[in-house]
């Protein structure tokens, strides 16, 4: 895996250490394609995942997790972390969650503050795709949903590939389908410790979007990029497009 340099904290200038934040746009390398992780990163789904959640639970007569159990416990894909839940039964658990995410996930779905401009801003600087571990199909339904689909040379999801995030596979199939080689100055952005490690075994750029408050916090997320919010992105995003 190809050695990256020191976090850079895309924070306001006072708190990058001593660094201006036109120098450190100025040291970013523009990536060569940028892979996105979905939930929580581009769009809040969470209202879907609970209600799925919450039937499947019910139906297996187990505690019903709230927003900030789900939050706190939804990392890996569903092929991945269903069987150690619900055992030998846990194709019956996934059908009873998918059946009640497909039923109401686009009506609860929206994007995240700030992504879209930094979307728009982003396909002025490289291609992008998006790698979730979340179910292929639903992803792709709501990419459309949100009119987001013409954005992304790729949209790839649990299930589609041999294994899921955080294995490379699924990183490897989307810049396949884009027509891109893989290579150490190519970004995935996400908002969780694992979308970090994802990043790191597939040797591309770990960048955080966000402070993963939910998930132990910067530190935890050990990213090489940090962008506070979208807003931070989009403006670096601009600046990279401008050169």
């Amino acid at each position: 895996m190809t050695s990256l340099a020191p976090i850079q904290d895309m924070t306001p200038p006072e708190a990058i250490r001593g660094m201006s934040r036109s120098a450190a746009l100025q040291d970013m390398t523009p990536p060569a394609a940028i892979l996105w992780d979905w939930d929580n990163t581009l769009v809040d789904g969470w209202a879907a995942i609970e209600a799925g959640l919450a039937a499947t639970f019910r139906a297996f007569a187990m505690p019903v997790w709230d927003r900030t159990a789900v939050l706190a416990n939804v990392r890996g894909s569903l092929r991945d972390t269903f069987p150690g839940m619900f055992g030998t039964d846990w194709e019956r658990a996934r059908d009873i969650f998918y059946a009640e995410v497909t039923a109401c996930h686009l009506d609860v779905l929206n994007p995240m503050p700030g992504v879209a401009a930094a979307i728009s801003a982003a396909g002025l600087v490289c291609p992008q795709g998006v790698v979730s571990n979340k179910q292929g199909p639903l992803l792709r339904a709501e990419a459309v949903h949100l009119g987001w689909a013409g954005h992304f040379g790729a949209l790839v999801g649990a299930g589609d590939a041999a294994a899921d995030k955080p294995d490379p596979a699924p990183m490897i199939m989307a810049l396949a389908a884009m027509g891109i080689r893989p290579e150490p100055s190519i970004w995935y952005i996400g908002d969780t410790v694992l979308d970090m490690q994802a990043a790191r075994r597939a040797g591309f750029v770990a960048v955080l979007l966000g402070n993963a408050g939910h998930d132990g916090g910067v530190a935890a997320a050990a990213p090489d990029l940090h962008f506070p919010d979208a807003e931070m992105l989009h403006r670096s995003m601009v600046a990279l497009a401008k050169g």
